[in-house]
């Protein structure tokens, strides 16, 4: 193990936006199938604040990232893996973008303004249109599957490399409770 770790703001940026990936998927599937209702339209209000927490997280963490450079791959990973989880990663970073920026269009063309955390007003970038709205419908849960599919080869990857290849890949971006060695 090389026992470099990402910065405590990595680890806690990855951990938060994986849970709020994931919450934010079962919310989705959960909502589409209830009935018109009070419940349903708050639980879609719930969604959608999470998406845009999810969109303004991202940003966040591509600034991070950018500015605090990740520790290198183990030099024993054979390059064709390493390319794998470079192209890996990016395939993810597009979709925190795209994923919320769908939703955000869908909402637009459906006619159904975002209002954060019911205070906030967030723009329509569409005029209503109902047939393209359908159409992002479809795109935002295509991009939502494509998503759990990366995540999951990710943390297959994870797994695999810490029960089978025994390097650090897991354990330097897992949470920890020891600060010696680490910095912010």
């Amino acid at each position: 193990m090389n026992g470099k770790r990402y910065t405590t703001t990595a680890i806690g940026l990855h951990w938060l936006m994986a849970a709020l990936i994931l919450v934010l998927f079962a919310v989705g599937q959960y909502m589409t199938d209830l009935p018109l209702s009070p419940t349903k339209l708050q639980i879609y209000s719930w969604h959608k604040w999470g998406g845009v927490t999810a969109f303004l997280l991202v940003f966040f963490r591509v600034v991070w990232r950018t500015t605090h450079r990740p520790p290198p791959l183990p030099s024993t990973m054979p390059r064709w893996q390493q390319v794998a989880a470079h192209g890996g990663h990016a395939a993810l970073y597009l979709l925190m973008f795209a994923i919320p920026l769908s939703g955000w269009l869908m909402s637009s063309a459906k006619g159904f303004q975002t209002v954060y955390l019911g205070v906030l007003p967030i723009p329509d970038l569409l005029a209503k249109n109902k047939e393209f709205g359908d159409v992002l419908k479809e795109v935002h849960e295509t991009l939502n599957f494509l998503m759990i599919v990366i995540v999951a080869g990710h943390v297959a990857a994870a797994l695999k490399h810490h029960f089978i290849d025994r390097d650090d890949i897991l354990v330097r971006i897992a949470p920890h409770r020891s600060r010696k060695g680490q910095h912010a």
